[in-house]
């Protein structure tokens, strides 16, 4: 399985690192952390050293209850940083984490490889046609609601079955509109309590009947350090066991903010799972 990078195949069939940049102030675990162009790209070349095929850019808090921000601010934030890291490091693959179809056409036009859609096109109706059109592949993530809202929104008679049934008419769109390589990401955190989680955990390789790759974002998140009772500074040790899980469940990419650990995961688990 392979996705087309700016005319780079990237095979999926051995799974991938996406290390996450948040250029935002409040975001859960790294806000406000890379306040100047130094530390970006210090950051950035950390992640590229430590083997992070994509980088993720985001420049809009999507944690539970974040604020709103403007369209102008988002595009501030994140337009200029695009071409500040591919100036410096011009082979990142760089993956725009944005709901605005606006930002991505600009970030795209920019130089960035990858669009990162928490609202799989539900927050603008524009997206998935842009997207379309700048013929790059697309992370559409499952979420019930806004950032804002979501968290009011936990309920489901059948989380697997509503999700697959999501995916299936998101797929549809996307392919309709041209869309070559799509990623599902189910959304850990999103519009689920810490149960939905761990359920969509278990059973993660039923989103796999898409047949597209299925992208795991479980770094550092609340259901990792509220069931261990810690915080998200604490919780690497628990991100590294559940990325375990979620590859053997059929992963293919793993969003995080630590990637040397992320690696070294997969490392192992491809030795585990070619073993004799």
């Amino acid at each position: 399985m392979t996705i087309n990078c700016k005319g780079k195949l990237i095979d999926l069939s051995t799974p991938k690192v996406m290390g996450i940049l948040n250029l935002t102030p409040d975001s859960f675990y790294d806000g406000g952390a890379y306040k100047d162009e130094a530390q970006i790209l210090n950051q950035i070349e950390k992640m590229l050293t430590e083997g992070a095929t994509f980088i993720d850019l985001g420049a809009y808090s999507s944690r539970p209850g974040a604020n709103d921000i403007s369209f102008e601010e988002e595009r501030k934030r994140i337009v200029p940083i695009v071409t500040l890291v591919l100036k410096a490091f011009p082979e990142t693959l760089l993956s725009i984490d944005t709901f605005r179809s606006t930002i991505a056409k600009e970030c795209v036009e920019a130089g960035a490889a990858i669009i990162n859609d928490i609202s799989a096109g539900n927050l603008d109706k524009q997206m998935i046609d842009t997207v379309g059109q700048l013929k790059v592949p697309y992370i559409m993530m499952h979420m019930k609601g806004t950032p804002q809202t979501m968290k009011s929104l936990e309920a489901y008679d059948d989380l697997i079955h509503e999700l697959n049934i999501y995916f299936a008419g998101k797929v549809a769109l996307a392919r309709k509109s041209g869309i070559s390589d799509i990623i599902v990401d189910p959304g850990f955190g999103f519009s689920k309590n810490i149960s939905h989680n761990f359920e969509l955990l278990k059973k993660l390789e039923l989103l796999l009947v898409h047949d597209v790759p299925v992208l795991a974002g479980v770094s550092r998140k609340s259901m990792i350090y509220n069931t261990l009772k810690s915080t998200p500074a604490e919780a690497l040790n628990g991100t590294t066991a559940l990325h375990t899980i979620a590859l053997l469940n059929g992963a293919s990419i793993l969003r995080v903010h630590d990637v040397k650990e992320a690696v070294e995961c997969i490392s192992l688990v491809n030795s585990y799972n070619t073993c004799q």
